[in-house]
């Protein structure tokens, strides 16, 4: 066998760790495992005291027991007692615009995730 030039041998050097890359695809058994998919996030718990601090922007239209409404003879629907999952459902359909309504879409664009679950944990609890 003769001998490689020093060129050839360098370039092999620095082709070998770079090699094992392009390799042939190895067996289900010989493959690292996959690493697991995240869990999905919880959604935020609402706080009602929060909460209580930011409805201050639903009392105007929506009657809230104990507030006096602004718009008496504008039907909007009470929200007080509702579940806080209908209510939190409702807002971010109004931020995400699936549901259609002027006002309601630009009240739910300045609420974060966390303000959703804090209105609907203090609104949930109202009779």
């Amino acid at each position: 066998m003769r001998p490689q030039p020093f060129a050839v041998c360098l370039a092999l050097a620095f082709a070998l760790p770079f090699g094992a890359a392009h390799a042939a695809p190895q067996s289900p058994e010989q493959a690292p495992a996959a690493a697991p998919e995240p869990a999905p996030a919880a959604p935020p718990t609402g706080n009602a005291e929060a909460g209580r601090t930011l409805a201050y922007t639903c009392q105007g239209c929506h009657g809230i027991t104990g507030y006096k409404n602004a718009y008496p003879s504008y039907r909007v629907p009470r929200i007080g007692g509702q579940s806080a999952q209908y209510l939190t459902q409702a807002l971010t359909e109004y931020r995400e615009g699936k549901r259609k309504h002027p006002t309601m879409q630009a009240q739910s664009m300045s609420f974060s995730t966390q303000d959703i679950a804090d209105l609907s944990a203090y609104l949930s609890t109202l009779k």
